[in-house]
């Protein structure tokens, strides 16, 4: 899976995010800052991430990536 897949995936799901996406083609980190995590915890705010490459997860098209959530 490419980064620039992973990052539209996520723009996709949470629109109006702002997106960096880098990894070695298996493992990937994300930084996401979003005014949707507002008033949310950290745990809903991964969620929201995951729900948007949720599929790809299961198919493990998609094996690993660490989250790192924002509000701007």
């Amino acid at each position: 899976m490419e980064t620039d897949t992973i990052k539209a995936l996520i723009e996709a799901g949470i629109p109006g995010a702002d997106v960096e996406v880098t990894g070695d083609g298996r493992h990937f980190e994300a930084r996401v800052s979003s005014a949707l995590f507002a008033g949310k915890s950290l745990i809903q705010q991964h969620r929201m991430v995951k729900d948007a490459v949720k599929a790809q997860i299961e198919s493990e098209e998609l094996h690993a990536l660490s989250i790192k959530t924002l509000t701007p």
